[in-house]
């Protein structure tokens, strides 16, 4: 008989833990002691996408683009080519999504914030400008 809030082992039904951690198991959960193993493939496919993409970055140059699209084309190529690194080399792909969002939420939030202050930094400006004006 268990009493109050104390639990002794004796009181807890022993169970065969050994069939839930057997090799067929965790062959069938993609797990080993060694950790796991990603086919070479799939990191040479990655290494080519890289390779393309940064081939695109410099044809942005390569054809003289200007203004906007210049700046919108190197960054887009250059957040794709983060986000293959961050998510195969680094092996976030493969991860929980609680330190997914642990590790990607701060960034973006710190950028939302960047925005927001430059937002409110041409408004000053501008207002300053307006009033110097008159």
């Amino acid at each position: 008989m268990v009493s109050g809030m104390a639990v002794r082992q004796h009181d807890i039904p022993a169970t065969d833990l050994s069939a839930d951690h057997s090799p067929t198991h965790a062959a069938a959960h993609g797990t080993h002691a060694e950790g796991q193993q990603h086919p070479i493939k799939l990191y040479l496919l990655i290494w080519g996408l890289l390779f393309v993409f940064s081939a695109f970055s410099y044809m942005v140059d390569y054809f003289r683009l200007q203004g906007a699209l210049r700046w919108t084309l190197i960054i887009v190529f250059m957040l794709i080519k983060a986000s293959f690194i961050v998510a195969i080399f680094m092996h976030m792909a493969w991860e929980r999504l609680a330190l997914k969002l642990a590790i990607l939420v701060p960034p973006l939030a710190l950028l939302i914030l960047i925005g927001l202050m430059a937002i409110e930094g041409d408004y000053t400006f501008l207002t300053r400008v307006a009033s110097f004006v008159k």
